[in-house]
């Protein structure tokens, strides 16, 4: 399986976090967590789908998944390949007109957001291309040739970076307090650029925040204090939410993994 990131250009970098190139040559059932950005993926091969309720449901080959606060299962067929586009919290709008809170949850056609046309032009390109970095290069042209250089909401763009800074960690009375803005528009506004409110979208931070700490030497229970959990079992319930499985199981894995890579 290959799972390779790329950078964005300098006139992307703002925007765009990173691209991946992803192939698997065997038909696989995967968990994908909770991304802090929306993420665009284009199939140039094989076919994906999504789980729900034990029964998989064929996705478009170029599409567009929102910000979630929960896991979602994902089925690849055999001899996949993908490139994805993940965007910073604030980058989508510079592409789309589209409020991202009405992406939430959702994954759909990218048709469903970009002009049909250009989608389609897009993907006779991406299955021409023989290399990985022409595939990128396919897709950063594309996302080029959408961006509107808008005036980014400053404000929200300052709650994402203290949202960041507190590791998800701030309360939403402290933000609305150190910007000066009362809860309300607060939220509207923050909904609108980042694509969830700002309490959900600080619980993703917190959650990776806590992810990042499970290969180390710390205890489950020194991961829950450190990340501002109320009790453990506040903490096993939120992270069974991100991630399908309890701390402890999650934990064990990277163990084992990190064991037979050794």
């Amino acid at each position: 399986m290959k799972f390779d990131r790329y950078l964005p250009n300098d006139r992307l970098k703002n925007y765009i976090k990173y691209y991946v190139v992803s192939e698997n040559d065997a038909e696989s059932e995967y968990t994908v967590f909770p991304t802090t950005g929306l993420v665009i993926g284009f199939q140039y091969q094989g076919q994906l789908s999504a789980i729900q309720d034990s029964t998989a449901h064929k996705l478009s080959s170029a599409g567009i998944s929102g910000m979630a606060d929960r896991y979602k299962v994902f089925k690849n067929s055999a001899d996949i390949g993908t490139v994805l586009v993940y965007f910073t919290a604030v980058g989508f709008a510079q592409f789309s007109s589209c409020p991202a809170h009405e992406l939430f949850d959702a994954s759909l056609p990218l048709d469903d957001v970009f002009d049909k046309s250009s989608v389609a032009e897009l993907e006779e390109k991406l299955a021409a291309a023989a290399t990985d970095l022409e595939r990128i290069q396919v897709v950063e042209q594309f996302l080029l040739t959408q961006l509107n250089h808008i005036q980014t909401d400053r404000l929200i763009v300052e709650a994402v970076k203290l949202i960041y800074l507190s590791r998800g960690m701030i309360k939403i009375s402290e933000l609305n307090r150190q910007l000066s803005i009362s809860q309300s528009p607060f939220e509207k506004r923050f909904r609108k650029l980042v694509g969830t409110s700002p309490k959900k979208f600080a619980s993703v931070v917190r959650f990776h925040s806590a992810l990042s700490r499970m290969n180390g030497e710390h205890s489950l229970t020194e991961i829950g204090y450190e990340s501002n959990f109320y009790d453990q079992a506040h903490f096993i319930r939120d992270f069974r939410r991100f991630t399908g499985q309890s701390p402890e199981k999650y934990k064990r894995a990277l163990r084992k993994n990190d064991f037979l890579q050794s």
